[in-house]
């Protein structure tokens, strides 16, 4: 091999090493680099009902992940900046560095958990089913895992697998947008959606056609928590006190109470 060529691969490998170790830094130094730019990146999910909710009618957030994501950030001493985001999105926002922490109540999940971390959970809550007040077909939870009925579920969200495993008879159908799962059920080329307690508080609370199914026990109950991108166990660190803080001074019972989720507030 030519000398000249030698040096540009030792030259190569050399900044592979140098940008691997500024990564690894930088990812081991986060709360610093919060502090330092006077900011931190919160991906949201801003359709998510009570949560971290943009209110069409005020173009406002709300919910109470936008109300723990301020206290936080004020804890801190800096200002929150919110990103959209989704669950379809929350691993790449995760591993890309697009933001700090994502705080849309993210179901913690074993396959999550192999490009995230988690905070200790803040909410828990089981899948329910949002049909039309006038579907004859479901009347009570037994009705759904029946053949001919079409339940469907949102791409990327805890109850995709919790209803692939759970059905047995019913037919599953995957869409790739929230929405798309209530033209759905709408349209009737589906009976049924399911998704969580805050969701199907947005249905009821917002339509005048939804009802509410829900289990007589509750069904896969998930809990949720923030999530920080990996390689930072100091960063996870401040999250999880924060966390510990807000449950035990009383605001994260106060802000559950204000948007209607304190019978999924975890203990």
């Amino acid at each position: 091999m030519h000398t000249s060529r030698k040096i540009i691969l030792a030259m190569a490998l050399v900044c592979a090493v140098v940008t691997g170790v500024f990564d690894q830094a930088q990812a081991a130094d986060r709360l610093s680099a919060i502090r330092s730019r006077g900011e931190i990146r919160v991906c949201i999910w801003p359709d998510y009902f009570a949560i971290s909710y943009r209110n069409p009618r005020t173009g406002e957030l709300e919910g109470i992940d936008i109300d723990m994501a301020r206290e936080f950030a004020r804890s801190l001493g800096v200002a929150p900046v919110f990103i959209d985001s989704s669950f379809a999105k929350l691993i790449e926002n995760m591993t890309n560095d697009s933001c700090d922490v994502a705080m849309h109540a993210v179901g913690i999940r074993p396959d999550r958990a192999q490009h995230m971390n988690f905070a200790q959970p803040h909410l828990v809550s089981g899948t329910i089913g949002v049909t039309t007040k006038d579907n004859k077909a479901i009347r009570s939870w037994a009705d759904i895992d029946v053949k001919g009925v079409v339940v469907v579920v949102m791409k990327g969200t805890v109850m995709e697998p919790v209803m692939r495993e759970t059905l047995k008879a019913a037919q599953l159908t995957v869409v790739d947008d929230f929405k798309a799962r209530e033209q759905e059920v709408l349209s009737g080329r589906a009976d049924i959606f399911m998704t969580d307690f805050p969701y199907g508080r947005r249905m009821v609370s917002l339509t005048d056609w939804a009802r509410l199914v829900e289990p007589e026990q509750p069904l896969a109950p998930t809990p949720y928590a923030y999530a920080v991108p990996k390689g930072d166990d100091a960063w996870l660190k401040a999250v999880d006190t924060f966390v510990a803080a807000v449950k035990a001074d009383g605001r994260l019972r106060e802000s559950a109470q204000r948007h209607g989720l304190l019978p999924i507030i975890a203990r």
